[in-house]
Order: C-alpha cells, then structure tokens, then sequence
C-alpha cells in the first residue's frame, strides 16, 4: 500500500500550528548595540531592513497569530549564567556571550512575548539543539512550524533544517528574515528551500487569520 504524504505548504490546522521568531533582540538589531558591528551606521542594509521590513511584517505575523489561536515562541542567544560558563564551545570560541542580567539581550518592546508566551534562551545555532523545543512542541501537539527570524543564514537555517529532520512541516517566512546582506540571505533561501517551503507574511497572515476564522464558524 503506497504511503499518502503530507505536502510541504498543505493548509495549518488549528491547534497544531506555531510561530516561531528566532534571535529578535534588541543587541542585534539596534545599530551601536553589537560591539561586533560597531562599524554599522543606522543605514546599513542589515538594520534598515530589518526596520523597514522584517519587524513590520513580524508585527503582522504576531498579531494574526494571537488573534487566531496559533501558539507563539520566541528563542533568543542568552546564556543561563552570568559569566557564560554554560555557553557551547563554539559561542565561546567565537565569542557570543548575552548575559541573562543584560536589557539588550532581550526582544525590542513591539516583538517581545505577550501573556504566557514562551521564550526559550539558547546558546547554539540551532534552537533545537541547546533548548527543550522539540519536547515542547510535541506536546503542544504541533505539526506545523512557522520561522521568521535572524540570520536567515544562520540561526534561522538551523532551525528549519532541524525541524524538518525531526518531522515538523516547517514554513520559512521569507520577507520576515534578514541576514547581513540581501546576497546571504537569498543564498541561504535558495540553499535550505528544500526543506520548507518559503513564502510570504501576506500568505502566512491569510492563513493564520482563516484559522481564527474556522474557529468562529
């Protein structure tokens, strides 16, 4: 008997969707707050973009998301000590350390979470592999996984990598994400596509509102 598969972009279901916003930190995204960036001016096209862009369309996803039932998690790159003893080799080595006492470690006022949301504090690339995600998500009975986030080629590619490998259908909201410049992130789009499918804030909103939409009827 063949096997009837899912397809990538089949329709979210409630109660099994999520959205996820990887790494939206202040740090990164308020020029003069990364020491290892403080050569970028207030225009350059990473904070631009993300002004301009990705945090208004994160705003939308937010707000359809809670208005329609969809579970909301956030992750952001904060060790659990002080001193950052508990980082992974590779933050030490590069060195990324986010003080869990530092105000800029955390998500400017317009993303951060909203009632009981949860937030988890990573020190890896890849949420899934330095936080509980994966057992949270399973028992939030979740099946579909929205990402939007920073740096699409980065944290943001982990993320859907790993959920793919660990059975989620995963969507990667294009025009939600950045990455240092637009050539990364349309190579890291280009490189990952086969493991979500990429879209758009306009589709995912449409989405997310006709399940609130469902639950009316």
């Amino acid at each position: 008997m063949t096997e009837t598969l899912p397809r990538r972009d089949e329709p979210y279901a409630r109660g099994r969707t999520a959205l996820l916003l990887v790494d939206m930190q202040r740090i990164w995204l308020e020029p003069g707050l990364d020491p290892d960036h403080a050569d970028w001016g207030p225009d350059h096209y990473f904070y631009k973009i993300n002004r301009e862009v990705v945090i208004p369309n994160q705003r939308r996803l937010l707000a359809a998301a809670r208005a329609s039932g969809v579970e909301v998690l956030h992750t952001i790159i904060q060790s659990l000590t002080e001193d950052g003893r508990d980082r992974s080799l590779d933050h030490k080595l590069t060195p990324i350390h986010i003080p869990p006492s530092l105000p800029e470690g955390l998500p400017p006022p317009e993303l951060a979470p909203v009632g009981d949301e949860i937030m988890l504090p990573k020190t890896s690339s890849g949420v899934f592999n330095s936080t509980n995600l994966d057992y949270l998500l399973k028992n939030l009975g979740i099946r579909h996984l929205v990402v939007a986030g920073v740096l699409t080629d980065q944290c943001v590619d982990m993320t859907v990598r790993d959920g793919a490998d660990r059975g989620y259908l995963v969507t990667c909201v294009a025009d939600a994400c950045a990455a240092p410049t637009p050539e990364r992130h349309a190579t890291a789009l280009k490189a990952f596509g086969g493991y979500c499918w990429v879209t758009d804030t306009a589709t995912v909103e449409t989405r997310f509102k006709a399940l609130g939409t469902e639950a009316q009827r």
